[in-house]
């Protein structure tokens, strides 16, 4: 999976500076038109066509027999019976496609959640950062230090919160920042990425140990060693405009993304 994920994190970097400028549809759009087509052309390959097709034919032959015989209560209920065993079979259908797809689905909507899901730090507003530990906090112990790049300051001194094993930080951006802050506790230090500014950028909100949350949390490496399950910044929510109108990128992203397969269906010779 690390290699996956690296990978995918590099061509990041390698498409924002060219594009960071851009509107985020201008971006989004074409993304999501595109993997509109990649699916429907992977549903068509992984599903079988003619069951589809001929399971479509008689929802379509049972949806007709309700509208022409409500006079008979026979055929009105061989026809609603029908209809329950065309959707279930319909259904049995699309779960194996569904299956295999999900996974780059999943990895697809986390990376895209990167880039258009949030905002950088604003200048100027204050932040929080926070800390997962894995065991319990020492209230008597030294309290963990957190050093954030220039152009970045931290506020305020570590807050434990010993029931849910946390340790916060109030940050504040007085420029245009990058880099990597860095926790510094008794058993070593550990480093996550951090950005303030504006525009599209690639943001990591978390850096996590499992493995399993990697892979939405997919923005960096994974934490090893030590006692902090992740490292949060709390980057403020972003919406994908056009004109004065804005919605989250996902709503955007199915939107289009279902309008390319739909349109392009015929086109590809798919049956949905």
């Amino acid at each position: 999976m690390d290699p996956v994920l690296s990978a995918l994190r590099w061509l990041w970097t390698a498409f924002l500076p060219v594009t960071g400028a851009w509107p985020a549809l201008a971006t989004l759009a074409p993304i999501s038109l595109l993997t509109g087509v990649a699916m429907l052309w992977a549903f068509g390959k992984v599903s079988d066509q003619d069951a589809v097709l001929r399971t479509r034919k008689r929802l379509n032959a049972a949806l007709y027999e309700l509208r022409l015989f409500t006079d008979e209560p026979g055929l009105m209920f061989r026809a609603q019976r029908d209809l329950l065993a065309g959707n279930a079979r319909y259904l049995a259908l699309m779960l194996k496609p569904a299956v295999i797809l999900t996974i780059p689905m999943i990895l697809l909507l986390a990376q895209l959640d990167a880039v258009y899901g949030r905002k950088p730090l604003p200048v100027g507003q204050p932040a929080l950062v926070t800390i997962q530990m894995r065991g319990e906090i020492d209230p008597n112990g030294p309290a963990p230090a957190l050093e954030m790049p220039v152009g970045i300051s931290v506020e305020t001194p570590a807050v434990r919160v010993l029931a849910d094993r946390q340790v916060c930080w109030r940050v504040r951006p007085v420029r245009p920042a990058g880099g990597s802050l860095r926790v510094v506790l008794p058993e070593g230090t550990f480093e996550k990425s951090v950005d303030a500014g504006s525009g599209l950028r690639y943001l990591s909100a978390r850096r996590v140990r499992s493995l399993v949350d990697q892979i939405w949390y997919a923005g960096e490496k994974r934490l090893v060693g030590g006692n902090v399950e992740w490292i949060e910044i709390a980057y403020p929510p972003a919406e994908v405009m056009l004109g004065g109108f804005g919605w989250h990128w996902l709503i955007w992203f199915l939107v289009l993304s279902f309008a390319s397969a739909w349109f392009l269906r015929k086109r590809f010779g798919v049956t949905i």
